[in-house]
């Protein structure tokens, strides 16, 4: 869990450095040049201004629809993410006895180690980059989505509730929203991966992410544009939704989680 925030930071700090790199002022339209703005940027304005001329240029409403499905294209990764999660905190009891098995320093215990661990994981169906690799994805589509806001004039412009999608929310609601959402998600996470916590040091690093995570999105969240923050707020509000959903069915079949085997 610590790994997938160190990457979550990351990927917020490549997305502050990008927006002031890669000419955010040049328009975007069919015709732009390079791969990252035919595959990425282009792609992700056009699939707005779809949705939005559906709802008589409804560009928020259409920044949550392309959210939602961007998030559906995304929902295989993410169970792979939850279910392996759940596999590694099953065979914690495992993983103990190897490490009390291989305690020794030496070179050729810690390379044993290695190896029975990754075969423990191997049976279990384990995949220890399972975690991370939501988030590398969605490096690309998050900047991306930042380009296509600042680079489509009709979106950039475009007012929706209280605030302009292309300019900070002025009334700093989006950004506490921000904030809470991405720590409602985190504390649900962390209570999935309750039993790998028991450590008392992996536990208290995770409390300080637990806090530390929400308040520096949430600061980034007041200097970037309102839609980005929508488009966070929504993708959360679906991953909590997600993790609920198929972490309960998870933990009724499962008889070592307090359930009933059906």
């Amino acid at each position: 869990m610590r790994k997938k925030y160190i990457l979550l930071l990351t990927l917020m700090g490549m997305v502050a450095l990008l927006s002031g790199c890669m000419q955010i002022e040049q328009p975007i339209t069919s015709e732009s040049e390079g791969i990252w703005n035919t595959i990425f940027v282009y792609p992700l304005s056009w699939l707005i201004a779809f949705f939005a001329d559906l709802f008589v240029e409804g560009y928020g409403l259409a920044i949550i629809i392309v959210t939602i499905l961007i998030r559906l294209v995304l929902l295989p990764l993410n169970v792979k993410q939850l279910k392996s999660s759940r596999a590694m905190q099953e065979i914690q009891p495992e993983l103990k006895e190897l490490q009390k098995k291989y305690s020794s320093k030496d070179a050729n215990s810690q390379q044993k180690l290695q190896q029975e661990t990754m075969a423990l994981f191997q049976k279990n169906g384990v995949n220890p980059l399972a975690g991370c690799l939501p988030i590398i994805v969605q490096m690309p589509i998050l900047i991306a989505m930042y380009h296509a806001i600042m680079r489509t004039e009709a979106i950039q412009t475009h007012s929706f509730l209280w605030f302009e999608l292309g300019a900070p929310d002025p009334y700093f609601i989006l950004p506490l929203l921000t904030a809470f959402f991405t720590f409602l998600q985190s504390k649900l996470m962390m209570a999935n991966n309750r039993g790998m916590s028991q450590n008392p040091q992996m536990q208290a690093q995770m409390t300080i992410m637990l806090w530390v995570m929400p308040i520096m999105i949430g600061v980034f969240a007041f200097i970037m544009p309102a839609a980005l923050a929508v488009y966070w707020i929504v993708g959360n509000i679906f991953m909590i939704a997600q993790t609920l959903l198929i972490n309960k069915p998870m933990m009724t079949a499962n008889p070592a989680n307090g359930g009933d085997k059906k």
